[in-house]
């Protein structure tokens, strides 16, 4: 299939940058909610949260990297969630519900029974939706002050996505967890949807999701207001493309490649063969029509981007090669090989940022194959894109990721969500990899961990992030993500005792490595 021309639209580069925002030198932690430590059966926005951030405080951090917060669907990923707007309600802290009265100590046993160094995703499907629930109904019954504000104007501020998300969960229960597409032909359609007898049916189910997302984002504010006080900022995450099975997609068909009798994805997303996959990596989302986001000028987007500057002072957009070119893989496929790159919307979607959000602070997720014009436009936008430290070994001096190439408007990591940790990445590599590491660092490799922190700090890049794992010089075992793998994902949870092991001299480490970096 041949590349399609770009959509019409003033192709002409700008005098400047469109955006110009990473200038001050800063480090900072990435590490997921759910891997914080607690009783709840993954990390929740609870004191763990907060300690976590005095952690950061205390190590001269600047910055707290999450991943996507949204509700996660099949295989636990948060690349994957059931609406681009909604938060995860597993992130929801039942213990502060018991103080008001909507949940009880006997009601938690179940969930403190489970594992604490690991997240059983299984389990808390099974236990958090009902306790939930339950803490809904108490609630209509006695309508206790909560610390998050009034329930119902959360309601009708979020009414624009949190209506069709709620609606949408609710039938998806309903059906006993089908997919919408293969919901009754009146239900599948938004619209006839919206005048179903089964709206009014569903109304307490609706109302129920409605005010998990608003305990989630009444959380959520909490810890953010936390990390204000700590001089921490909050850098969100935003996947490029949305599930198929999610309430965007079925809310907003005409947005998507989607058959429009059937409702099927005509393609989906992925990448071609890659250093992390011989076989590419078949995501399965359903591709934008962009012709038609242009035509509003873009509103699904721009709703989408404030809603993340709502919960985060910085963006990072996964994937950002394809608003250039994306990787289109024809309906049904089996892999990631057989596809074309399609041309994607290009400056024209961040000219439209910029006039909306003029000063948002977006990052480039720019790794992988790139091509001339994927740079161009990472130029012409001026965001900041990123540099993997793991990356960087066995090949030539000319390679983009060693340090010595390094420039200013870029984010280091030693590695990301999807990379091994430190230590797990050098006992695997190939012996060439890591015999290039050590003569070039000069190091004996066998503090391997700290010696790409300390290179990461050192560099010239103005924002440079590290992993929780790193700085507890662990193993694979505390790898977050590895791409292309199904299941086993998103399960690490650091103890804590060890992020109290950090609290103190590593904690003092890093301020002193801050200070003689400028970070």
């Amino acid at each position: 299939m041949p590349v399609r021309k770009k959509l019409p639209s003033s192709s002409k580069p700008p005098a400047a940058p469109l955006f110009d925002w990473l200038q001050e030198r800063g480090a900072g932690v990435l590490l997921h909610p759910t891997s914080l430590p607690g009783e709840q059966g993954c990390g929740v926005f609870d004191a763990h949260a907060v300690r976590f951030l005095d952690f950061l405080q205390a190590a001269g951090m600047k910055y707290w990297q999450v991943c996507p917060l949204g509700p996660t669907g099949y295989g636990d990923s948060p690349y994957q969630c059931f609406s681009a707007f909604a938060g995860n309600p597993y992130l929801i802290d039942l213990a502060a519900l018991v103080g008001p009265g909507l949940l009880t100590p006997t009601d938690l046993a179940g969930l403190a029974a489970l594992p604490t160094e690991r997240t059983d995703y299984g389990a808390l499907y099974q236990l958090k939706p009902a306790l939930l629930e339950t803490a809904y109904q108490r609630f209509k019954q006695k309508s206790p002050a909560l610390p998050y504000g009034d329930f119902a104007a959360f309601c009708r501020t979020h009414a624009s996505w949190l209506d069709a998300y709620a609606y949408y969960r609710a039938l998806k229960d309903h059906f006993n967890g089908a997919a919408w597409w293969d919901w009754p032909a009146e239900i599948r359609d938004h619209r006839c949807a919206n005048k179903s007898p089964l709206r009014r049916q569903l109304a307490d189910a609706i109302a129920c999701v409605q005010f998990a997302q608003y305990l989630f984002f009444g959380q959520w504010e909490l810890v953010r207001a936390a990390a204000r006080t700590r001089g921490i900022e909050i850098i969100g995450d935003l996947p490029i493309f949305v599930a198929a099975d999610s309430a965007d997609a079925w809310a907003n068909p005409e947005l998507f490649e989607l058959d429009p009798q059937t409702f099927h994805p005509l393609a989906v997303a992925g990448v071609p063969p890659d250093y992390f996959s011989a076989d590419g990596q078949l995501w399965g989302n359903p591709l934008y029509r962009w012709p038609a986001h242009q035509a509003d000028g873009y509103a699904w987007w721009l709703a989408r981007l404030r809603a993340s500057f709502a919960m985060c002072d910085i963006v990072r957009i996964d994937h950002f090669r394809g608003f250039d070119a994306y990787w289109r893989i024809p309906a049904p496929a089996t892999t990631a090989r057989t596809g074309a790159w399609v041309a994607g919307p290009g400056l024209d979607l961040f000219r439209a940022f910029r006039a909306a959000l003029p000063g948002a602070r977006i990052i480039a997720e720019d790794l992988g194959v790139l091509t001339d014009s994927v740079l161009r436009l990472r130029a012409d936008t001026g965001l900041p894109g990123m540099s993997v430290l793991q990356f960087a070994w066995g090949g030539d001096a000319k390679n983009s990721y060693l340090p010595h190439n390094a420039v200013p408007n870029t984010v280091v990591y030693a590695g990301t969500h999807d990379n091994d940790t430190t230590l797990g990445w050098y006992q695997a590599a190939p012996e060439k990899e890591r015999d290039h590491v050590r003569r070039y660092l000069r190091i004996s490799g066998a503090d391997i961990a700290w010696d790409f922190i300390r290179v990461a700090y050192a560099n010239v890049a103005r924002l440079a992030i590290v992993t929780l794992p790193d700085l507890l010089s662990l193993g694979s075992a505390a790898r977050f993500n590895t791409p292309a793998q199904a299941g086993g994902n998103w399960q690490w949870r650091v103890r804590a005792a060890d992020l109290e092991k950090i609290s103190g001299a590593t904690a003092d480490y890093l301020r002193e490595l801050a200070q003689l970096y400028r970070r």
